[in-house]
């Protein structure tokens, strides 16, 4: 708290310092100096963060309710400024006549922009109307995100007998053993919560029950009361944001976030999600009745549901490629996947080198640094890698930028890229399923953007673009995970060493396609809420007993109902549209027509080389958000995007 503090009064002195400055308005003694004020506010920031999402305590979590509030009412003190719009606003009428470099003029667009989208322009009423419904959804996302990290733990299905665990590895029996007795239930067996919809242990449990059991729990977070029920904080938050849209001049909050992204409008949006819908949709109506089928063959007497989907689909898997996700772990051990694979890929595409450093301070036992090295061996960048799961961090991965690259601060990254891969029980080693080696490549996918990062100013360092642009270079660097050449370096046998037989790596490729219906369902049901709480004015938002009704027509009105196939996430547990991605959880599948097309660009120029890699380096991964981004991909690709790839590859064709 006395860093926050200290942070903000030194950040409050050098904009003050930047309205009373007597020289006329130019680029250099206000934009510049925007750019270089908050120094001390922005590292406090980037670490307390990192580590509320990373490794979270009580302590911290009452320093964030605290500050939440305060950051933003200090952010709201920068940005309606009068005196400094006054300021920037001279600096951009004169941008033209200025001889500005192309990102110096980039940024004097885009700060007006920035500014202008905040409300600088508002009447001095409305302007504090803004700045309330800031601090009061500051308030409501820091609690929503508190109340999804403490019920995913709270509610861990506990079972108390081995029994119910039939068809569970021994090491995953192991971890939910270890997981009871962390919890002082000695005897008690207890599986944790992802914040998925679906879980884990839903593909091998036999027990139908128990499959059921954990699903449901699953499913009602955030919706069966209690004190972690987040229905009357999030319908605050839509209600509060569709508000502040209209202050702002938009019909809604969907169109004021989408007028910044490279979709522009909600109706592009949603013109793509519904020209996927009916064959995603079709696509899981065909694997519901395969997996009826196996049901029927075994006699199982009942109608497919929710919590029997992964059963069944493995099981069909296994029947049709011969091959279980079992069979696969052994290939891919943790450390394996990461130096020989991910780190691999990237030495052959951009000629980095990787050294883990043991002497740096880290803040948890189970996280490592490592230098990274560019091509002509100088330092490019620190690398933090936390790869398991625990209560005190939140779910899913992501990346994070502690220290962003800025050639105008001097400063080189340090890149963190966090996961939530089940700990094995002391001795065992770490093995992967294919879906977590994806997201390990996908990552550092994200990684790469930042470290490459070759900007100016840090406000367009690293992923610092549209949110339907970030996802793409994350999205390519997935494939080099099923490339042969990375492949065959890093899938071999944890305890023997022999590589993975090459029928079974066929398999793997044949099957990619494989409950394709289900996994683009569930993920545009997701995005599909999402559109539906941000595209709508406040007075047609519900309230919060009318939520989880709210949801079922929503999900029914644009044809994915489907109670076999839930939403990725339910919109109670939905902390990616709390935080960054409101109304832009449509970006994956926006930045995948990107990366598709990518793809067959790499394979087209004979995939893993250094002329690749520096080609991509070049065009995308350096520039930030220094140009445009539909710009930047045009120089890459030498055209527009092409939709069929990412048809193709999701078997919508």
């Amino acid at each position: 708290m006395p860093a926050f503090t200290q942070g903000m009064k030194d950040h409050l002195a050098e904009i003050e310092a930047i309205v009373s400055n007597p020289a006329p308005a130019s680029f250099d003694n206000t934009l510049a100096a925007l750019e270089k004020s908050g120094r001390l506010l922005d590292r406090v920031e980037q670490v307390f963060f990192g580590m509320i999402s990373a490794h979270t305590n009580e302590t911290l979590e009452g320093i964030c309710t605290e500050i939440a509030p305060a950051l933003a009412t200090h952010r709201d003190s920068v940005l309606l400024n009068s005196g400094l719009f006054e300021k920037l606003s001279s600096v951009y009428a004169q941008k033209d006549s200025l001889n500005l470099d192309p990102e110096s003029l980039r940024l004097t667009e885009e700060t007006y922009a920035h500014f202008v989208r905040a409300g600088a322009t508002l009447s001095a009423d409305d302007k504090e109307k803004v700045k309330l419904i800031n601090t009061e959804l500051a308030s409501l996302q820091t609690r929503v995100d508190q109340n999804i990290l403490h019920e995913a733990n709270d509610k861990a299905v506990v079972v108390d007998s081995v029994k119910a665990l039939e068809g569970l590895s021994a090491q995953a029996i192991a971890a939910a053993k270890e997981e009871g007795v962390s919890r002082d239930m000695d005897g008690k067996y207890v599986l944790s919560l992802l914040n998925t919809s679906s879980q884990p242990a839903l593909t091998s449990l036999k027990s139908r029950d128990l499959r059921q059991r954990i699903l449901e729990v699953s499913l009602g977070r955030g919706s069966s009361g209690g004190e972690y029920d987040n229905r009357e904080p999030l319908t605050k938050i839509a209600k509060l944001r569709a508000e502040k849209a209209d202050l702002q001049g938009f019909d809604n909050h969907a169109a004021y976030v989408l007028d910044r992204e490279t979709a522009r409008t909600p109706q592009a949006v949603n013109e793509l999600l519904a020209s996927l819908t009916p064959g995603a949709v079709s696509n899981a109506r065909t694997e519901a009745a395969d997996l009826q089928e196996v049901i029927d063959a075994e006699g199982g007497g009942f109608q497919l549901a929710a919590w029997d989907w992964d059963y069944y689909a493995e099981k069909l898997r296994q029947s049709r490629y011969s091959f279980d996700e079992a069979e696969l772990k052994p290939y891919f051990e943790l450390n394996n996947v990461l130096e020989k694979g991910v780190f691999f890929a990237a030495e052959k595409l951009y000629g980095l080198r990787f050294e883990l450093r043991q002497d740096l301070p880290v803040y948890h036992p189970d996280v490592r640094v490592w230098e990274v090295f560019d091509a002509d061996g100088s330092t490019l960048s620190l690398f933090i890698e936390d790869m398991y799961a625990r209560s005190s961090k939140q779910g899913g991965a992501w990346m994070n930028a502690y220290v962003s690259q800025s050639s105008l601060l001097g400063t080189q990254t340090v890149i963190g890229n966090h996961l939530n891969v089940t700990k094995p029980p002391a001795g065992e080693k770490t093995l992967l399923t294919w879906a977590e080696v994806t997201t390990l490549f996908h990552e550092f996918g994200h990684a790469l953007h930042g470290m490459f990062s070759n900007v100016q100013y840090p406000s367009f360092s690293g992923t610092s673009v549209p949110c339907d642009f970030v996802e793409f270079p994350s999205q390519v660097n997935e494939m080099w995970a099923e490339w042969p050449e990375v492949l065959a370096n890093y899938a071999v046998h944890c305890d023997t060493g022999e590589a993975m037989p090459a029928a079974l790596l066929e398999k793997v490729l044949a099957a990619m396609k494989f409950n394709q219906g289900f996994a683009t369902t569930e993920y545009l049901s997701a995005s599909l809420l999402d559109q539906s709480w941000h595209q709508k004015s406040a007075e047609n938002l519900p309230d919060a007993e009318a939520l989880l009704q709210f949801e079922a027509d929503s999900l029914k009105q644009a044809g994915v109902d489907l109670a076999i196939v839930p939403p990725r996430y339910r919109s109670t547990y939905f902390s990616h549209i709390i935080d960054g991605y409101s109304a832009g959880y449509y970006a994956y599948i926006w930045s995948e027509v990107l990366d598709a097309d990518a793809v067959e660009w790499f394979k087209e120029n004979d995939g893993l080389n250094r002329s690749n890699g520096e080609h991509f380096r070049k065009t995308v991964l350096s520039r930030g958000g220094a140009e445009d981004a539909t710009s930047l991909y045009r120089s890459f690709r030498g055209a527009d995007a092409d939709v069929k790839p990412l048809l193709i590859r999701r078997g919508l064709n």
